[in-house]
Parts: C-alpha cells; structure tokens; sequence
C-alpha cells in the first residue's frame, strides 16, 4: 500500500496527468489519491522553484546581461494580459507547475506569488481531476 501511495505522489511531482489515473489503476481509493496526488504536486512545485533559482544563478553567475529587443510580442501580451496568476494557476493547469515555475522564473516574476499560484492551481486539479477519475469509473 505504501509503494502505491509514493508511486502516486512520485508520478505527481513531474505530472498531475499521470498520477491520477496510476492511482486509479493501482486501485486506490480517491480520498488517498488526492492527498498523494497534491502532496506530490506541491512537492514539484517547491522543488522546482528551489532548483531554478539555483540553476538561474548557476546560468547567470559570470555573464553579462545584455538589453534586447523584444522578438516575442505575442509572449509579452499574454503575460501583460494575464501576469502571475494566469502563469501560476492557469498555466499549472494547462502544463503543469514544473513548467509553469520555469517559465516564471526565466521571466523575472515574483518567485513568492508564483509559488502561491502554482499550489493554488495544484490543489484545484487535484480536486478537478480526482472527481472526473471517480466519477467517471461509476459510469463504467
């Protein structure tokens, strides 16, 4: 049961998608899914944004930061449009909060608020995709 339970939240750290149904499938039930699921969702979530500052320093630490040219207007008016809570909790439930952190962090955004957003939107499909799985399999 306890290899069950850390596969759950193993698969979670990377990706939510996966998690979910694995646990379905391993014949969990959805209350230990769920908390497995965010458990492992937030610790992706901690874990990247620790990492990617440290591997931003890493990049950044003897190079010269040159200003350019915006060549990606259209990556620009969504981040104006949208900000930081499009890219924590829209873009974690879109692509998932290790990718969400990384683009956040590779745009200078308010490390703190980003990491509020992104556990938000873990917590939020969690519960969304916990309910489709078990709702689902009754249809069944």
């Amino acid at each position: 049961m306890i290899v069950k339970i850390l596969t759950v939240a193993g698969l979670a750290t990377f990706e939510i998608y996966a998690a979910i149904p694995a646990g379905f499938v391993l014949g969990l039930s959805p209350w230990t899914i769920f908390f497995s699921s965010v458990i492992g969702g937030l610790t992706g979530v901690f874990v990247t944004a620790f990492l990617g500052n440290k591997i931003r320093g890493l990049i950044f630490k003897n190079k010269i930061v040159e200003k350019k040219k915006n060549n990606h207007p259209i990556a620009n008016k969504i981040w104006n449009k949208y900000g930081i809570i499009g890219l924590g909790f829209l873009g974690t439930m879109a692509v998932g909060a290790p990718i969400s952190i990384a683009v956040g962090v590779g745009l200078n955004a308010n490390l703190s608020k980003l990491i509020t957003w992104c556990c938000i939107g873990v917590v939020t499909r969690c519960v969304l995709f916990t309910l489709i799985g078990h709702y689902g399999l009754q249809l069944l």
